[in-house]
């Protein structure tokens, strides 16, 4: 029987009665994995100490983390999408910051495809590590797309130790990432992909999953594939921080943003070829100081760009959380920019940051709004908008608001006739059926693209504004 202890934050699982320090030690190997997610470009931190930096000086100081130890560092995907010293640069920034970190391998993550495959071609070659999706397949042969640096599995050598890694990219990517940038992709059940990859591994000491899937689906698939034998599996797309086991099997959770990470530490037997003790936990990104090797590497990119980013467009009286008021403002600003435009429409999760109080540079209105999306113009009916808008989970509109049961455009106070068509501004990300918005561009595929980012407009009315230090806006 299994013994339980805790142990700190960790919880240690002594295998099959033996200890960790039996009489005899010598055939007995450790590796420790180090676990984030969701990093989202946030190298310099969502708070002065939570950035890249600190978190591997945090490493050193509370697991021993070296290079050269017996550690693997691992990612859930979505490395790069968000503030502007990743975004304005396609995550080459941040890929480069993850070599620094010594990452072995990350799974792909949706976000991963937000600059097109090109882009991420280009990422992959930069990086010293692998990106691994073993359920995603070209749709024209069904081939893993090696060619664009996607690999289904890594194994890697470590303290004599012989580690198998499938990456898992979540089925919704074509449906969270700009459709028009995967089209050409298939992304497959989880189970079968396992199982196909897993007879590729064989030999292997430990079998390891790193999954760009919500814990909610790996529970799921851990019951799928209770009979494989997988040691550890690692989440990714929702956020959550956590260590746990399910089934004999280690349920890693990095939470996001390089706040926290979560951690896992494997004692196994080379000559019985067998596990003899488990111990995991999580930790918060707190109180560390700065690793300088890691901090010379963002300030790098930090100073690269700070001439273009660093632009003063506008003075705040007070800052604007990440919401209903914030999300009116930018989609406004688009039938300012488009005054013969009668509608606009924009989806929630295109908006991820707060504005500012005080000084808002460029570079805060690229971390609210990261994304490569265009405005597209296309003309529909508005029983189109109305399928769109009720198949769409709750997207933000201008020019357009709900009154007594009834559709009323807000600039002429008529209501939204079923049958009469009307100039309607969206995404580029939406008008490719992102976010279940695929009624527009099957009711008219011929939508132009303006080619102005989604964000422009939300600058140009910032800039237009003519605030300053001693006229500040009001919101």
């Amino acid at each position: 029987m299994n013994k339980l202890f805790k142990c700190g934050c960790l919880l240690t699982v002594l295998l099959n009665g033996n200890t960790l320090f039996g009489q005899d030690n010598a055939g007995l190997r450790e590796i420790t994995i180090l676990y984030t997610n969701d990093e989202h470009g946030w190298m310099e931190g969502m708070s002065p100490d939570q950035g890249a930096s600190n978190l591997v000086q945090l490493w050193q100081e509370q697991e021993g983390y070296s290079e050269d130890g017996p550690f693997l560092v691992l990612s859930g995907g979505d490395n790069w999408t968000g503030p502007a010293i990743s975004t304005w640069v396609q995550g080459e920034s941040m890929v480069d910051v993850m070599n620094a970190m010594h990452y072995n391998a990350s799974a792909v993550g949706n976000h991963e495809f937000d600059f097109g495959l090109d882009a991420f071609a280009q990422r992959a070659d930069e990086a010293d590590f692998p990106y691994l999706g073993a359920n995603i397949h070209w749709r024209e042969n069904g081939e893993v797309p090696q060619d664009v640096g996607i690999l289904p599995y890594t194994i890697v050598q470590v303290n004599d130790l012989s580690i198998g890694i499938i990456g898992l990219t979540t089925t919704s990517t074509p449906f969270v990432t700009n459709p028009d940038n995967v089209s050409g992709l298939l992304f497959t059940e989880y189970e079968r992909a396992v199982r196909e990859t897993l007879t590729k591994m064989s030999g292997t000491d430990l079998q390891f999953i790193i999954a760009h899937v919500c814990m909610a689906e790996l529970e799921t698939l851990l019951k799928k594939i209770s009979d494989l034998g997988i040691d550890l599996i690692g989440g990714g797309h929702c956020n959550e921080l956590e260590a746990r086991e399910i089934g004999g099997t280690v349920v890693l959770g990095g939470g996001f943003h390089f706040t926290s990470y979560a951690k896992a530490s494997f004692t196994f037997d080379i000559e019985k070829k067998e596990l003899t003790a488990k111990n995991f936990g999580t930790a918060r990104n707190r109180g560390a100081s700065s690793d300088s090797i890691i901090e010379k590497v963002v300030s790098k990119w930090a100073d690269s760009a700070s001439e273009i980013l660093d632009e003063v467009i506008a003075i705040s009286t007070r800052e604007i959380k990440r919401g209903e008021e914030l999300e009116q403002l930018i989609i406004n600003s688009w039938l300012n920019a488009y005054p013969n435009a009668d509608i606009a429409v924009t989806n929630r999760g295109g908006i991820r940051a707060d504005l500012p109080r005080g000084e808002i540079t460029f570079a805060d209105v690229v971390s609210i709004l990261p994304f490569d999306n265009t405005i597209v113009s296309v003309r529909v009916t508005g029983q189109v908008i109305q399928e769109a808008i009720a198949q769409g989970g709750r997207p933000i509109l201008a020019g357009l608001e709900r009154s007594s049961g009834r559709w009323i455009l807000t600039r002429t106070g008529e209501e939204l006739l079923p049958g009469q068509e009307y100039t309607l501004l969206l995404n580029s990300f939406m008008y490719a059926g992102g976010d279940n918005f695929k009624h527009i561009a099957q009711a008219n595929p011929d939508g132009f693209d303006t080619g102005v980012n989604f964000r422009q407009p939300f600058v140009d009315w910032l800039k237009n504004l003519g605030s300053s230090a001693d006229k500040p806006i009001r919101f």
